[in-house]
């Protein structure tokens, strides 16, 4: 009898430690002056959620700046078990389709995630600060040298 593989697999311990994202937070940003915006301060509003059986952590961001939504983001991130490598599949309001999600791990309390595109290199570093706030640094690197710091901001949970 063939084995059901829609049943088969059942989430690892690295999949739930995205969960620490899970949840309703505030951010207040930097947003450092690059190709894409003007440097300034901005709020963010995220909601993330684990789903399709604990696989997956779905991370939905509105940026406000100056009153009015100034970017938005998708992100999708999960523990690739053949790889062994965490990834984030981004998708945000400038409207480029990623050609590959970043690929990173967890080094203590910090998740790093690195992709590379035709337009450059972007790094998101994701630092857990305590159970209620998170640190999220964005990065940008023509080379995967020498990273210029795009965002940065401290989320808190809503409770």
């Amino acid at each position: 009898m063939a084995q059901d593989h829609l049943s088969a697999s059942s989430p690892l311990a690295e999949h739930a430690r995205l969960a620490a994202f899970a949840g309703e937070w505030n951010g207040e940003e930097t947003v450092f002056p690059s190709r894409w915006t003007e440097g300034g301060p901005a709020t963010s509003h995220v909601v993330a959620r684990m789903d399709l059986n604990g696989f997956y952590l779905i991370q939905d961001t509105v940026q406000v700046r100056e009153g009015k939504q100034s970017f938005a983001t998708h992100g999708i991130f999960t523990f690739d078990r053949d790889d062994r490598t965490y990834k984030l599949f981004w998708y945000d309001s400038l409207g480029y389709t990623p050609p590959s999600p970043a690929s990173g791990g967890w080094v203590g309390k910090t998740l790093t995630l690195v992709r590379g595109s035709l337009r450059g290199n972007a790094r998101h570093v994701y630092e857990i600060i305590d159970a209620d706030s998170y640190s999220l640094k964005i990065q940008f690197s023509p080379d995967a040298e020498g990273w210029a710091d795009v965002l940065t901001g401290v989320y808190r949970r809503i409770h």
